[in-house]
């Protein structure tokens, strides 16, 4: 029998004074309450209870156990409503993992986050690569890339397409491609953790278009690439949104607007779906909710 269904029956026993109203006020049939009795007894070789027709009375070892079990029976309650209060309203430490480019897109949230649950903070790791999110205890990632790995749990936050800009005083010195084989006779710069290496892709009726794509700067961080451009380094081929201010203010320029890129997603990605704590599933609506109302890179964003 179950040892803590046991103890609590025995608890439950001296407390009411007696088996029938122990199990009345258990809602278990009065046998099932001796069974438990007995197992304890049986278990720890020693007798617990002296019973006659009218009460039951605790031995000595009776007694010592009764002070144990009321102690390791209030823990346990303790336990439970802990673990209840974190699932109703996040609390703790959210331990998070990002694409490298991710952090800045997301400051918003992790701000408005922090603000209305004041018992939660955040701990955020960017990497280019995906973490082993069980081994590392990481409770949730947010990514830009496709993940192969199918036993864990995809939630679509928001769509985004690439883009191929520089700055003005680049063009004036180089020329603009007018086409994307035309990137070749250019200084392309490269994101060094992207699946695709040192090639950029452009949708096409049919299948994607890889065109090789070589410069003078490869980097892991998509600002160093953002800054070289604004200076006139040379092309870069970037998600759109981490570019939207300096497309709106004209420091970059698109270009290859006429050859549409591919198109991914933004995932939240964790272990497992059922009994998501409260403070995953607060942040990943939030999210959601930022780039949905955000509307950065003028698609249709799931909620």
């Amino acid at each position: 029998m179950d040892r803590i269904t046991s103890m609590t029956t025995f608890v439950k026993v001296v407390d009411a004074g007696g088996f029938s109203a122990a199990a009345r006020a258990l809602n278990m049939s009065p046998s099932m309450v001796t069974s438990h009795i007995q197992s304890l007894e049986e278990r720890l070789g020693v007798r617990l209870l002296n019973r006659s027709t009218r009460k039951v009375n605790l031995t000595e070892v009776g007694h010592a156990f009764y002070d144990r079990c009321v102690r390791i029976i209030a823990e346990l309650d303790d336990a439970e409503q802990v673990a209840e209060a974190l699932q109703s309203r996040p609390r703790g430490t959210l331990r998070l993992n990002t694409a490298v480019a991710i952090p800045p897109v997301i400051a918003p949230v992790i701000a408005e986050f922090v603000a209305l649950y004041p018992e939660a903070a955040v701990s955020i790791t960017a990497t280019g690569r995906m973490v082993d999110l069980v081994e590392e205890g990481f409770d949730l990632a947010i990514r830009i890339a496709p993940i192969p790995n199918s036993t864990l749990i995809i939630r679509r936050l928001a769509s985004y397409s690439f883009v191929v800009c520089g700055a003005p005083h680049y063009f004036t010195s180089r020329g603009k491609p007018e086409r994307p084989a035309d990137l070749v006779h250019h200084n392309c710069m490269n994101y060094s953790d992207s699946p695709w290496g040192a090639e950029w892709h452009f949708a096409s009726p049919d299948s994607d278009q890889a065109v090789p794509a070589t410069g003078n700067l490869q980097a892991n961080n998509a600002d160093s690439l953002r800054l070289a451009a604004v200076l006139g380094q040379g092309l870069i081929y970037v998600p759109k949104f981490l570019v939207s201010d300096e497309l709106k203010s004209g420091r970059l320029v698109p270009i290859l607007t006429e050859f549409p890129t591919i198109e991914r997603s933004i995932d939240a990605i964790y272990p497992h779906r059922q009994h998501l704590s409260a403070k995953v599933r607060s942040f990943i609506d939030l999210v959601a909710k930022h780039f949905h109302d955000a509307k950065w890179d003028n698609q249709n964003q799931p909620r």
